[in-house]
């Protein structure tokens, strides 16, 4: 397997993939989605809601705000010492005390653990008026996209490497125009491709000239990574790479004792 770093932002992440195959790559897909855990808070006692809305709306709110998450501090409940009992290497806890008039923003959840803390302070809550007072704490515990999507660490999808053949092309100027990535240029009156990590294969040059071919390679991918902000890009990539390794090797054990 190879990879290369095709662009790279804060938020964002673009990697070629080469020497896999479309099973793989959906698995690694599948991985990132669904097994790579997160912190989110699961349980909330409210001590005070004088809101104008429902503890039940707060708490669906409240859960789906992302945490930044420690995978060296914390482990999953089903694998953790306490046996799922709860404590401070499985779980973390944060308070919330505002009172009106005010808007409750995302920012006022506060944590023991200066590590745990929300992606983004600004994700509005609820808006109290004077006299109102919203008092609570809540109980964070890693989890898995697989058991409820506020566990996902971000969106991630692939597509095939991009194959471009430029044959006899008579129309430079309009395929170049057509392309909505921008990957061809045309230089001494001839069509040349220019960014073709940027292609789609939505095949829109093709349906100008026959003499252009688009394809997909069936072993190098590119990936789309986006996090939520809880992990970084390359922590959820290389995580998921470690979650494969694990899951072969229990099957590998599962296949021995089958003999």
């Amino acid at each position: 397997m190879e990879i290369k770093i095709i662009n790279q932002k804060d938020d964002s992440l673009d990697l070629a993939i080469d020497g896999i195959d479309n099973v793989m790559a959906n698995t690694l897909r599948r991985l990132m989605l669904a097994e790579v855990p997160t912190l989110a808070i699961e349980e909330i006692e409210f001590q005070k809601n004088g809101s104008a809305l429902y503890d039940e709306i707060l708490a669906h709110r409240i859960g789906l705000i992302p945490l930044k998450t420690d995978l060296k501090s914390y482990n999953l409940k089903e694998e953790c010492k306490c046996k799922g009992e709860g404590c401070a290497l499985c779980q973390v806890e944060l308070t919330l005390d505002v009172t009106g008039p005010a808007t409750v923003n995302s920012g006022e959840l506060k944590c023991k653990d200066p590590a745990v803390k929300p992606v983004f302070d600004n994700i509005p809550i609820v808006k109290l008026i004077k006299g109102q007072k919203l008092k609570l704490s809540a109980t964070a515990v890693l989890g898995k996209g697989k058991t409820h999507m506020k566990f996902s660490p971000g969106w991630f999808y692939y597509q095939q490497y991009p194959e471009i053949k430029i044959g006899n092309v008579k129309k430079e100027n309009e395929i170049k125009d057509i392309c909505p990535t921008n990957v061809f240029e045309v230089e001494n009156e001839k069509l040349k491709v220019k960014h073709l990590e940027n292609c789609t294969l939505c095949n829109a040059c093709m349906e100008k000239d026959e003499n252009i071919e688009v394809s997909g390679s069936k072993d190098k991918f590119i990936f789309h990574m986006e996090s939520w902000g809880q992990l970084d890009n390359k922590e959820i990539f290389l995580k998921a790479l470690d979650i494969f390794d694990k899951k072969l090797n229990e099957f590998e054990k599962e296949l021995k004792k089958s003999k």
